[in-house]
């Protein structure tokens, strides 16, 4: 194996990371416009890019699965996984979608409700939109949050699973691209890859941990009347930093997996409620209808780029949603996928792809048709209101519309609403440590603990700083973010799929594979969880 201290990855990230605090802090205006632009003109000229990559994804995938490479295991071939089944499912949906489900699982609907993308449905400013639209708009919001997400951390966690646990390569991305380049992957090149994981990673973590504080601060503001600012926000963060930390120094199997599991359980007791007290027949009816037309439509919605020249309105829609999306889900690739890798030794690429990518499409069409069928019903019918409202407020106000008859028990339900964001809050903060500090450490799976807190708490550093520069648009600083830093990863993602490729061709057939000796197959350690 080899060295895993990385002080060049490590010392580089440090000075970027600082330094970007720093000016955030002194030069917040122009740090926030020249984000913005660059945001706008990669959507505008490079959306393209994130499109194909994408779809390409899902189709390889997909692929893998079904072919004989599937059979592969991601470790030795008698090796077998480290987790459970449930507290496996629990830790990879809990860090790959957790905050993001809960914020736009009633605000995203809404939006498409009244700014839907298709041309038949655009509703004249001041008419109530069409009960149709409805079906549309819980089919893209499904579009964003199903298959095509789970495939881009399938890529990297598969390909580093592939190379770490198979081929006893350290876990970082630089692996991948051993078969490409040989040794130079472990000298600056792998070193620039690494790099680039680390700031994709922090800043697209931070842009889910922004999108929590604005929840959780809404969250607090509705039930306790405290005041929606960034002086609150900036406390929130500082706590659940603080708690974060915590969970970080326990460890994997004391702190990460214990929350993973208990915040499962909270989550879809929260969607058995809102189900219960919801109107069921309508959510029942919107979900399958939008799931037919979700499934109908997946191909031309997965290779949609509209140009501005001929359809503005949906080219528009398409970079201000799809785009952002694509560009959050790439930046968050490096979190989600050394996370996957990390958890799932001992799987074959078959187990790994259905459970990463058609188990958490199975919750996200339940948690969209539950909350979005929800919103969208007392949009529609009962007068909510809820398109008036922030982003962050529409699930409370949901609660409110919903529980009218008690308003202690819409209180309970909106405190177990706050709970379940900030737990999604730390889990995904301290997995994120973990995984910014494999990667500052060369690939070490055990990470120093030390380092490991000064990551967590450098990603609320970055957390705040984007809030502050986002001033009352906050999410337009955060969404900046995560589609700048996803471009650059984008084409790194190809070329450790180009790497997986090249080491899955080479694979003898698995009768051949069940030959080998026994001491080979010890030379790939198994993870020791902390």
């Amino acid at each position: 194996m080899r060295e895993h201290t990385n002080p060049a990855v490590f010392g580089v990230s440090g000075v970027v990371i600082l330094t970007f605090v720093t000016v955030g802090i002194v030069a917040t205006d122009p740090l926030l416009n020249a984000a913005t632009a660059t945001r706008d003109w990669i959507g505008n000229q490079l959306g393209w890019i994130y499109v194909l990559c994408t779809t390409f994804f899902l189709v390889l995938a997909v692929f893998l699965m079904l072919s004989k490479f599937g059979r592969i295991r991601l470790g030795p071939d008698d090796s077998r996984p480290e987790f459970s089944t449930l507290a496996w499912f629990a830790m990879l949906f809990t860090t790959g979608m957790g905050i993001g489900l809960v914020f736009w699982g009633v605000s995203e609907p809404i939006h498409h409700l009244t700014w839907p993308r298709n041309s038949d449905f655009l509703v004249p400013e001041g008419e109530a939109p069409p009960v149709e639209a409805a079906d549309e708009a819980l089919a893209l919001s499904f579009f964003h949050w199903s298959f095509h997400p789970w495939a881009i951390y399938i890529a990297l966690g598969m390909s580093l699973g592939y190379f770490t646990f198979r081929k006893n390569l350290p876990l970082r991305p630089a692996s991948a691209l051993y078969p490409l380049i040989g040794d130079r992957a472990f000298g600056w090149p792998g070193n620039l890859v690494d790099i680039l994981a680390v700031f994709g990673t922090l800043f697209g973590l931070a842009t889910s941990l922004g999108l929590g504080t604005l929840q959780i601060n809404g969250g607090l503001s509705h039930v306790f009347g405290l005041p929606v600012n960034q002086m609150t926000q900036s406390l929130i963060i500082v706590v659940i930093t603080g708690i974060a930390l915590l969970s970080v120094l326990a460890g994997i199997d004391k702190g990460i997996r214990r929350l993973s599991v208990i915040n499962l359980w909270l989550a879809f007791a929260l969607l058995v409620v809102i189900f219960l007290f919801g109107p069921k027949l309508w959510m029942m009816s919107t979900m399958t209808t939008a799931a037919g037309e979700y499934f109908a439509a997946l191909i031309p919605l997965s290779l949609s780029f509209p140009s501005p020249l001929a359809d503005p309105q949906a080219a528009q829609w398409t970079t201000t949603w799809s785009i952002f999306y694509w560009g959050w889900w790439i930046s968050w690739a490096p979190f989600v996928g050394i996370f996957l890798a990390r958890i799932s030794y001992g799987r074959t690429i078959r187990e790994f792809v259905v459970g990463a990518l058609f188990a958490p499409v199975i919750v996200s069409v339940l948690w969209f048709g539950v909350f979005g069928g929800s919103g969208l019903y007392y949009e529609l019918f009962e007068g909510a209101g809820l398109s008036a409202l922030n982003e962050e407020d529409r699930a409370f106000r949901l609660v409110d519309a919903m529980f009218t008859f008690s308003p202690v028990m819409s209180d309970a339900i909106a405190l177990l609403l706050i709970l379940v964001v900030t737990i999604f809050f730390v889990t995904s903060s301290d997995s994120g440590s973990l995984v910014v500090d494999t990667l500052t450490n060369g690939g070490d799976t055990h990470p120093v603990r030390g380092q490991r807190a000064f990551w967590a708490i450098s990603e609320g550093a970055v957390t705040l700083v984007l809030l502050v520069l986002g001033g009352e648009d906050a999410l337009a600083a955060l969404q900046a973010a995560a589609v700048v830093t996803g471009l650059p990863f984008a084409v790194i993602l190809l070329f450790m799929l180009w790497g997986l490729g090249r080491a899955l061709a080479e694979e003898p057939p698995p009768d051949a594979a069940r030959g080998r000796s026994v001491q080979e197959r010890r030379t790939t350690p198994r993870p020791r969880s902390e």
